[in-house]
């Protein structure tokens, strides 16, 4: 009977302690959180004025520069924002930026989480610009921010910034390399949580010539596409109204070439001379671009030997005066929604096979499905009346812009994501770490 008792007690411990290993390991690795990270717009300069679009009226925001952690709601669809910069829990939405300078120039970008490196193709540092660069640091530390010029002189000295914690700072363009005509920018943070803005905006003395957001691409790349290009069709009798000119730098040390190809609703080719041309490494080049097409927007992909940035400027007109759009290029599609209330913008879909399905949600709650399918390029307006927009599933290889047009000027604005879902484990308790 005492040996009988004995084996029950053992067999009861074996039994607990592979009952203890069992949920051990079942619940590690269950302790993650998933979130989006707060994105960041852009601050509103001195005589501009910006509106925000928000998919949601609960959507919690937070001025840059209040030390407090405290967020509140929106409470609108659409906005204001008359100086400082905005921290905004999007929670997926991605908000969009729409700046203007009235009777002169319109532009727009979306608000982003922080990012390692931002490259911007576009702005000028000669007598013409009054263009900025803005930093905003939305950490709890201060920053060191590296950013590298280059021109169609070449690389430029390296100027570094420091960036207090929950502020942000302006640069002139011209400060970068004065008296260049063409710039690239690439922005390195080595701390901080950072975000930056560009805005290009050029003048003769008191006469404005229009002005842009200059949207970042994250990296260098063999293979670029620009997806929405605009393209305002001439009159009968009177020249075209769109004049475009591509930006192109090879920022390595190894020279090389690189070869465009029109996407357009006529068909797809070369334009002559844009064929395996060769560009020094280091130096910004400039190459005009005349398409003899009839629709009212085109895009582009540009492959080359080596990484490469780029970017399409364009001069349009608009209520009599003109402007400039800075098309940039974009992220290859994925699941996403952008916010656009206020705004009825002109999508462009670029891509061998292009089949996207998009959603639209209207201000009063109204659902609208749309299918997009096409070779090379397809277009879709947004209903007006939008909200958001949804890309529910899409092609692989394929990429999209937003052409806004407004009574102050001409925008553009990538369809791609602010912030991405993140997945950060948990720590999970164990005893052996009070009993080694």
């Amino acid at each position: 009977m005492k040996f009988k008792s004995s084996f029950i007690l053992l067999l009861v411990l074996l039994l607990s302690f592979s009952t203890a290993s069992i949920l051990r390991v079942t619940s590690k690795g269950s302790g993650y959180s998933q979130s989006y990270p707060a994105v960041v717009c852009p601050p509103t300069l001195n005589g501009l004025s910006s509106q925000i679009s928000i998919s949601s009226r609960n959507t919690q925001y937070q001025r840059l520069e209040n030390r407090s952690s405290k967020t509140i709601p929106f409470k609108s669809l659409r906005f204001s924002v008359v100086k400082d910069s905005l921290v905004v829990s999007a929670q997926g939405s991605t908000p969009v930026v729409w700046q203007s300078r009235p009777g002169s120039w319109a532009g727009g970008t979306i608000c982003s989480g922080p990012a390692s490196s931002q490259w911007f193709v576009g702005g000028s540092a000669n007598v013409t610009t009054k263009g900025r660069l803005m930093l905003a640091n939305s950490g709890l530390s201060d920053a060191v921010v590296d950013i590298q010029s280059y021109s169609e002189n070449g690389k430029q000295p390296l100027k570094s910034v420091n960036l207090k914690s929950r502020s942000y700072m302006q640069l002139s363009l011209d400060s970068l390399a004065p008296g260049d005509k063409s710039l690239v920018v690439q922005v390195v943070p080595r701390s901080g949580r950072v975000n930056t803005f560009m805005i290009d905006e050029q003048g003769a003395g008191l006469r404005a010539l229009g002005g842009d957001f200059v949207n970042p691409f994250a990296t260098a790349s063999k293979s670029l596409v620009i997806p929405a290009i605009p393209n305002q069709i001439s009159t009968k009798g009177q020249k075209a109204s769109s004049a475009h000119t591509l930006r192109i730098l090879t920022p390595g040390d190894t020279d090389s070439s690189f070869t465009v190809e029109l996407l357009t609703a006529d068909g797809r080719f070369i334009p002559v001379g844009l064929s395996s041309r060769a560009i020094d490494a280091g130096v910004v080049s400039e190459f005009a671009l005349a398409p003899a097409i009839s629709a009212s927007s085109f895009a582009v992909r540009i492959t080359s030997a080596e990484p490469i940035v780029a970017s399409i400027s364009s001069t349009v007109t608009v209520n009599g005066h003109k402007d400039f759009v800075w098309s940039t290029a974009t992220l290859p599609l994925t699941p996403m929604t952008l916010a656009i209330t206020g705004l009825s913008p002109l999508i462009a879909f670029a891509g061998d096979s292009i089949s996207v399905k998009v959603e639209a949600k209207l201000i009063h709650g109204k659902t609208v499905t749309a299918f997009i399918k096409g070779s090379d390029i397809a277009t879709w307006r947004v209903p007006a009346n939008s909200r958001s927009i949804t890309i529910v599933s899409t092609s692989k290889e394929s990429y999209a812009g937003a052409l806004v047009a407004s009574a102050n000027g001409y925008g553009f604005i990538p369809v791609q994501a602010g912030s991405v879902l993140t997945k950060v484990e948990i720590p999970n308790s164990n005893i052996r770490v009070l009993n080694p």
